[in-house]
């Protein structure tokens, strides 16, 4: 009996060794500064692409919009485009459409300001994720990002750090006090790091399909195309081994992102390409707040205790001044 009590205890303590590595990746405690910054920069933006969409909202949403709601149900009807519900598809009165985009837009900057965290990370990216699926024709990256970050800030503590939340605490509690480590904040930043991997790996993978990106040529059709070009890179066509090495190096990063970024020697590296490529979208493609989301989600793989470290030390520089 013993014996068997022993290979019991054996086997248990055997399997919780074999997944505890797995339950502190996803669980381990961590700060909320990770989470925070990503959540300014989302509910930032979340206010602004609401705001632009405000900008002519009868032609997006209307009765006589581009995409109006008989065309919508007509496209998801017969299976045209993959089923995406939104109430919004069923709503003509532009005062209720109005309404539904000012809630909207005032939960993204609620979000920003981290007041009632908890509720408004839901509500903004609810409301967000319901125009986005109305806005059918209407999308590009920037939407798709967006609602990404969005729905995991809904896992984490964000508003624990950097945030209206945050400075009431204090100022209730009367006394300054470091944000309690949380297994929800990891766990919502690991989702966003994972999904992160997944964009590039399917974004390199369906690069490799196309033949600009196997003979070097992408990057230089990339800076011919006037419809997108911010700054005049065509004299990359005098340089081909230039244009040919940066397309590669594209790809290159694409596909081994999911590898590399994880390693600490690497990730560096990889992050560093990353500024390189989306600043480089944001600057001379002309898709600014694209390229500038998607350095706003690789902050996920910005360890929350340097982020720390770096306000500790602006304040102390700022106090000094």
């Amino acid at each position: 009996m013993q014996s068997l009590n022993k290979l019991s205890d054996d086997q248990g303590s055997s399997w919780a060794d074999h997944w505890q590595p797995l339950l502190d990746f996803f669980f381990q405690p961590s700060n909320s500064h990770t989470l925070a910054l990503i959540r300014i920069f989302t509910g930032s933006m979340i206010a602004y692409i609401h705001l632009v969409w405000m900008l002519d909202l009868e032609a997006f949403m209307g009765p006589h919009a581009l995409v109006d709601n008989a065309f919508w149900h007509a496209l998801h009807r017969e299976q045209v485009l993959d089923a995406k519900w939104t109430y919004l598809a069923l709503v003509e009165s532009m005062p209720l459409i109005w309404a539904h985009e000012i809630l909207a837009m005032v939960a993204g900057l609620l979000l920003a300001f981290g007041l009632k965290t908890r509720i408004v990370s839901i509500l903004a990216w609810f409301l967000t994720l319901m125009t986005v699926h109305r806005m059918t024709g209407m999308l590009f990256g920037l939407d798709q990002i967006v609602i990404m970050l969005s729905m995991y800030l809904c896992l984490g503590r964000s508003g624990d750090s950097w945030s209206v939340d945050a400075w009431l605490q204090r100022r209730s509690s009367g006394q300054i006090e470091q944000p309690e480590a949380s297994w929800s904040n990891t766990f919502a930043t690991r989702w966003i790091q994972l999904h992160l991997c997944v964009i590039y790996l399917f974004g390199g993978i369906g690069k490799m399909r196309g033949d600009m990106w196997w003979d070097g040529s992408a990057m230089w059709y990339s800076a011919a195309a006037y419809e997108y070009q911010s700054w005049d890179l065509t004299w990359i066509g005098y340089s081909p081994m230039v244009a040919s090495i940066l397309t590669h190096m594209t790809v290159f990063w694409e596909l081994s992102y999911c590898a590399l970024i994880w390693p600490k020697w690497t990730r560096p590296v990889m992050l560093g390409i990353a500024l390189m490529v989306h600043g480089g979208i944001a600057i001379y493609l002309g898709m600014i707040t694209f390229g500038f989301m998607m350095l706003v989600a690789n902050l996920a793989f910005v360890s929350p205790k340097l982020l720390f470290d770096w306000s500790l030390a602006f304040s102390k520089a700022s106090r000094e001044r």
